[in-house]
């Protein structure tokens, strides 16, 4: 079976309203001749793939205009990936690169200073087993900052005039809150194997926020106004983190055929269904992100000791 090559650039979620009902979320893949397509991954959605290279490729580079508008730059080497998902040219022509320090310096491109400087939010966010974090969002990408991170419960907790100060409030809460700012994709999958019951994760989180509250709130620091926001989950997730018989997915997507029937999707991660069974597995599909593959009828191997898995 052969087909055309895609570079996997990720799992990316629409924007949605407020209630958190949208447009599912698409598998972005950028074709050979530099195009991209996008295959949405809804409840119900067959989705077959083989890995056609070894290694990840580099997905280029940002260069940011403004709120609104950027350039997307490919790799123009088509190098393999060294710093994340970039090799190192793309990754010190990054704008994105800066954001970090900014707050620190000040020293970035004027463009990528007026995305900066839009309002922010300061996010606390609960996943699967009570791990959390606190993090920023822009304005233009609230909702869906925290939809593709994977967030089971998550709250707003600041909106600050612009980037700068909402990092300035990002360490403080790491800093004074004990909250970190990163949670790894690896725990967010293994957690989502046997998720917390709905009422500790809530009960968990609503403290871990107000914790978050108070500590800006005795900052002395202006230019940025406490808020009460909780984030609406989109409703595609909801089976995902609820409680269920589900196991871990057994097979490694850095290489082979996968096949499977998707049932829920929460940031990058999916419950899906294997052949003919109704065996529920959580599937990170972001671990496809810098790899390439070719789409078709491909299937996974279903565990051969079925009891194995309970």
């Amino acid at each position: 079976m052969t087909g055309a090559r895609y570079l996997v650039h990720g799992v990316f979620w629409p924007a949605a309203d407020d209630s958190g009902n949208g447009a599912p979320p698409v598998l972005r893949l950028q074709a050979p001749d530099g195009t991209f397509q996008e295959t949405a991954l809804d409840d119900g959605t067959r989705l077959g793939i083989r890995l056609a290279a070894e290694g990840k490729s580099c997905l280029g580079h940002h260069r940011v205009h403004g709120p609104v508008r950027r350039d997307h730059i490919l790799c123009a080497g088509h190098l393999p990936s060294a710093r994340g998902h970039q090799c190192e040219r793309c990754f010190v022509a990054d704008d994105f690169r800066l954001m970090h320090d900014f707050h620190r310096d000040g020293r970035v491109p004027p463009g990528f200073r007026s995305y900066l400087m839009q309002p922010h939010w300061l996010y606390v966010a609960t996943f699967a087993n009570g791990a959390s974090k606190v993090g920023t969002a822009a304005n233009l990408r609230k909702w869906q900052r925290l939809a593709e991170q994977g967030a089971v419960v998550a709250s707003y907790v600041a909106r600050a005039a612009d980037g700068r100060i909402v990092r300035i409030l990002e360490d403080l809460v790491s800093r004074d809150g004990g909250l970190p700012q990163q949670v790894r994709s690896a725990a967010k999958a293994g957690a989502l194997a046997d998720p917390a019951p709905a009422s500790l994760l809530t009960a968990h989180h609503l403290k871990l926020a107000a914790t978050a509250r108070q500590v800006i709130s005795g900052s002395g620091l202006e230019g940025f106004e406490v808020v009460d926001e909780a984030w609406r989950r989109p409703g595609l997730a909801g089976r995902l983190c609820s409680a269920s018989l589900r196991h871990a997915y057994p097979h490694s997507l850095a290489s082979g055929p996968h096949g499977f029937t998707i049932q829920s999707v929460c940031g990058s991660f999916v419950l899906a269904t294997l052949g003919e069974t109704d065996l529920e597995f959580v599937v990170d599909l972001g671990r496809l992100k810098g790899r390439t593959i070719v789409l078709g009828d491909y299937s996974s191997e279903v565990p051969a000791v079925q009891e194995a898995l309970f």
